[in-house]
């Protein structure tokens, strides 16, 4: 009797795993809009302090990207890659109000006014 072929029940149970994780988690675009982009913390994020715990001393980030590179040559060309192209294009465009959300789920304001009115005139309509 040979040996019997190993099940393969855990097949992408690896990859399950590896987009939960959270070791390398960046700032949400949100909240780089919000308060990392504005002029005065922009400037104070660009020159940092030294900082012998951080990558470089914390002295080449990248604000868009919220990284920390150890040398001026990694962030030029970091600057030039297809990764900060990316997240560039991604925070050019207006980040979500509530509002915005709730309307795209139908919470919105305008959406309960529109609920309230549209079983009325089916119903009116029915009886005829």
């Amino acid at each position: 009797m040979g040996r019997l072929r190993r099940s393969r029940v855990h097949k992408a149970q690896r990859d399950v795993h590896r987009a939960a994780r959270t070791r390398v988690r960046q700032k949400d675009l949100d909240q780089i809009q919000l308060h990392d982009m504005q002029p005065q913390n922009r400037a104070k994020l660009e020159a940092q302090p030294l900082d012998y715990e951080k990558p470089g001393l914390g002295q080449h980030y990248c604000v868009e990207c919220a990284k920390y590179y150890e040398t001026d040559a990694a962030l030029q060309s970091h600057w030039r890659s297809k990764v900060h192209k990316r997240r560039r294009r991604d925070l050019a465009q207006p980040a979500y109000t509530i509002e915005e959300s709730e309307a795209a789920a139908g919470l919105g304001r305008d959406n309960r006014r529109a609920r309230a009115v549209e079983p009325a005139t089916t119903d009116v309509a029915m009886s005829k």
